[in-house]
């Protein structure tokens, strides 16, 4: 029993990338998005590590996302105000930040030259499950029918609610995401990110080739405000809030008066996923943020989805049986995208530090990241490499 053909719901970041890699495996496969097209204006930028780099060199898509995104080869961390230059990896591809919609249409981009066919307005409300395949079920009353359904949905995945009734959902973080690129005369080192916990809200900030400055604000809120809530505010609302979340804050109350209303990137809140019990079920599988989805302070979110969907990929390609392929998989990811889930969850803290531990983190610092071994710390993390042609051996299936 073969694997010749798969469904992968969602078109985002994990989607594209996972039916590329099984487009090269030899499966046959299309991909459904909900939304009018590839690149749907949605989050502002992120980063991508050495090791999502790397995975992306795999399905052809490296060159063409190095050519779109800023690399930042050195960071630092500010404390009330306070630079530290941060230690970091020798001989590593560095950082790479990319707008959201430029990365959904590369990939896009590198899947259908690869072959791989997408549909759009395709929101999936049900699936049926007979002898030897999978039929999804769209709302606009169409339906398709493969071997394997793929859901690469993001963290409000419909596929994990059909995988599991009773899987958590995302855990909101408390704050809310903003972005901007701005015009401003703030003297910075090129392919410098700095990561600064201010008196009242954590920010970061970086230079543009252009002149510009790239900058990122997470501001406190305990109300949740979904992407079409926080866009729903007017933006000189939501720029009030941060200049005053910022006001004395250096160079953060430049950053936000600098800011237009045209210029700022709403995303509305951050959010974080818990632990999945159930990535698979018969014929369905989860991959990429429906599973994990690690805070942005990680800066492997991206990566991990990527990494995840050449490695479900390369179980598919291998292992003839579903449930075999998905319990590999699983055995495969599971490990590594908890543990950046820990380290991250303990680092999420201290965003929300008040003025005492903030104070304390100011002291700390210096004498923590002296002694700090990056490659212990993140070399584990970042020189993680995929062996697309090593052949994927059966992990065992529990009963």
């Amino acid at each position: 029993m073969s694997i010749n053909s798969a469904i992968v719901i969602g078109g985002g970041i994990s989607g594209p990338v996972t039916a590329t890699a099984l487009h090269m495996a030899g499966i046959d496969v299309t991909v459904f998005e909900a939304y009018p097209g590839p690149a749907y204006g949605i989050g502002a930028n992120l980063a991508l590590a050495p090791n999502g780099v790397a995975a992306l060199e795999i399905v052809g898509a490296a060159d063409a996302v190095r050519a779109l995104a800023v690399p930042a080869s050195k960071s630092s961390m500010s404390v009330n105000g306070k630079r530290i230059d941060l230690p970091g990896l020798e001989n590593i591809e560095p950082l790479r930040i990319i707008d959201r919609a430029d990365l959904h249409q590369a990939l896009h981009d590198t899947a259908v030259a690869t072959g791989v066919r997408f549909e759009y307005n395709k929101r999936l409300t049900d699936v049926e499950e007979h002898a030897g395949g999978v039929t999804a079920i769209f709302a606009d009353g169409s339906s398709a029918t493969a071997d394997v359904l793929i859901g690469a949905d993001g963290i409000r995945s419909t596929v994990r609610t059909l995988v599991d009734p009773k899987a958590p959902g995302p855990t909101y973080l408390n704050m809310l995401g903003f972005g901007a690129y701005v015009d401003c005369d703030l003297d910075l080192e090129p392919e410098r990110m700095t990561f600064a916990f201010g008196k009242r809200a954590y920010y970061l900030y970086w230079s543009m080739p252009d002149g510009r400055v790239a900058w990122g604000a997470n501001l406190p809120s305990e109300r949740y405000y979904s992407l079409t809530e926080a866009r729903a505010v007017p933006v000189e609302q939501w720029l009030r809030q941060l200049r005053e979340a910022y006001a004395g804050e250096d160079p953060g109350e430049l950053l936000a008066r600098s800011t237009t209303p045209e210029q700022l990137a709403v995303i509305g809140a951050l959010n974080i996923m818990p632990p999945v019990p159930h990535w698979y079920r018969n014929r369905l599988v989860l991959t990429g943020d429906a599973i994990h989805a690690p805070s942005n302070t990680s800066g492997q979110g991206a990566s991990l989805a990527i990494e995840s969907g050449i490695e479900l990929a390369r179980c598919l390609r291998d292992i003839d049986d579903p449930a075999q392929a998905f319990a590999t998989y699983e055995a495969l990811r599971r490990p590594r995208v908890e543990g950046v889930a820990a380290r991250v969850a303990r680092m999420n803290q201290t965003k929300a530090a008040g003025p005492i531990a903030r104070k304390a983190m100011q002291l700390m610092m210096p004498l923590m990241f002296k002694r700090m071994d990056p490659e212990k710390a993140f070399g584990h993390e970042q020189r993680f490499r995929i062996d697309w042609e090593a052949t994927v051996r059966p992990a065992t299936v529990n009963a």
